[in-house]
């Protein structure tokens, strides 16, 4: 009887994979909180969002571990390339059988480029980690449909990768005098903090991804957050600015520089630190009736400390830029994600999501 589930279930899921071909690819995502869909639940961490108002917008009005009042990006561009699903989280205990055909999301919040980024969490997924976590799950995947079908999938999976925002805000500017800015001036971190990021990027194409998204960092200075603890009079803080302003073209470069090297596009450069800048100096032209205050938080721009249940709660997400202290709101993360898709080189080097599907489609 066994060995009848055995095959019934090969069988199955060789159909199921012949079907993903056609409708949708996999698709895995690595990061911190931006991109994290509840990963960090399963872990001892402050570093959560699994208790309201989050997910007061999501279908299921709960709180799911998405630093979000409702969908992250990770979410719309699953849903814009066809997925059933998003990605379930790793740790996950549902991320089983057919579901891990979907991807995976192996993000999680407060972590960073460097290892010392997020300490102060305790418990979270460093970036190494998440990486040998795929290593993992393709080991799984191919328990269950063999190595070379699991390794084509892999290498026609779109990836996600959203690190860099936390080496400045949780490590390098979290107290005066870290041990990071005594150890190197801003200009000196930054090119740190990209050949790190270089070293991640080579792993991952050495675990077999072919079609990687990278974003850079937003401004990082004006996000209520900053606004409330650094900003002067509601101005971004010029420090944090500053350092979005090195990192997101130095970015840039090494993406160019790293797809010359490998021959091929592997590597995509998303402008998010444009995209949020349009939002943020003309929060109107969107229907934003603010980009400084917060929806859910408490004291100057509702900035300070975290989202809970006792924090002021805005009556309508749809018209903040910003769900919490730190992060956007849904509406402004589907802005995000249509700026990935059809953006034009300024906003997706060498090219948007669109072009990508388009051209994948044809081999």
């Amino acid at each position: 009887m066994a060995t009848l589930y055995g095959i019934l279930l090969a069988f199955f899921l060789a159909n199921l994979l012949v079907s993903r071909h056609v409708e949708a690819r996999a698709f895995f995502v690595f990061g911190d909180s931006l991109v994290d869909s509840g990963n960090n639940n399963y872990l001892a961490t402050t570093a959560r969002a699994d208790a309201p108002p989050y997910g007061i917008d999501y279908p299921t009005r709960r709180a799911t571990g998405r630093f979000s009042n409702g969908y992250n990006i990770p979410d719309l561009i699953s849903q814009s390339i066809g997925g059933s699903e998003s990605p379930l989280p790793y740790l996950s205990p549902a991320l089983n059988g057919p579901r891990l055909l979907v991807g995976a999301n192996f993000a999680s919040a407060g972590v960073g480029i460097l290892n010392d980024t997020g300490v102060q969490f305790v418990n979270i997924i460093r970036i190494g980690q998440q990486l040998q976590y795929f290593q993992q799950y393709q080991q799984r995947v191919s328990a269950l449909i063999g190595i070379e079908e699991t390794q084509r999938l892999v290498n026609q999976a779109l990836v996600l990768i959203t690190l860099g925002g936390n080496d400045f805000v949780n490590n390098y500017y979290l107290v005066p005098f870290s041990a990071r800015s005594r150890q190197f001036a801003l200009p000196d971190y930054v090119p740190y903090l990209i050949s790190e990021y270089q070293k991640i990027l080579l792993r991952l194409y050495e675990l077999g991804a072919r079609r990687v998204l990278v974003t850079g960092t937003g401004p990082l200075g004006c996000v209520p957050a900053e606004l409330a603890m650094r900003g002067r009079n509601g101005q971004c803080s010029p420090e944090l600015q500053q350092a979005a302003a090195l990192f997101n073209p130095q970015l840039n470069q090494m993406l160019l520089s790293l797809n010359s090297q490998l021959g091929d596009n592997v590597f995509v450069a998303a402008n998010t630190q444009l995209t949020h800048y349009d939002f943020i100096s003309n929060p109107q032209d969107f229907g934003f009736i603010t980009s400084k205050v917060a929806c859910c938080g408490q004291g100057p721009f509702n900035g300070l400390g975290l989202c809970t249940a006792l924090s002021n709660l805005c009556p309508n997400r749809d018209v903040y830029a910003f769900w919490d202290p730190f992060h956007p709101s849904e509406r402004a993360n589907r802005i995000i994600v249509q700026q990935i898709l059809t953006g034009s080189l300024d906003y997706m080097n060498p090219m948007n999501l669109s072009t990508i599907l388009a051209l994948d489609s044809r081999t």
